[in-house]
């Protein structure tokens, strides 16, 4: 088990959650694509709106690949913003 595995499963229980129903790979792999397509602030908002949408019912892995995909097609001057 992973550092992250322990934390997932800590904070699932936490809040009541299966962590089987964590998509790890999805949300870091999004994190990452917002982060370096967008701006870095972008990144844990972008994981809390994912967190949004799956809480009124959409899936987390499509929702994620394509929030992943947004920020790969994101305008090359419109991610250049520092400011948070």
């Amino acid at each position: 088990m992973t550092v992250m595995d322990d934390w997932v499963t800590a904070a699932c229980a936490e809040l009541g959650l299966d962590p089987a129903q964590v998509p790890v790979p999805a949300v870091l792999g999004l994190a990452k694509d917002v982060a370096h397509q967008v701006l870095r602030p972008g990144a844990p908002v972008s994981a809390f709106l994912l967190g949004l949408a799956v809480g009124r019912g959409a899936d987390p892995t499509e929702t994620a690949e394509r929030l992943s995909a947004l920020a790969a097609s994101w305008p090359v001057e419109l991610g250049t913003e520092t400011s948070s």
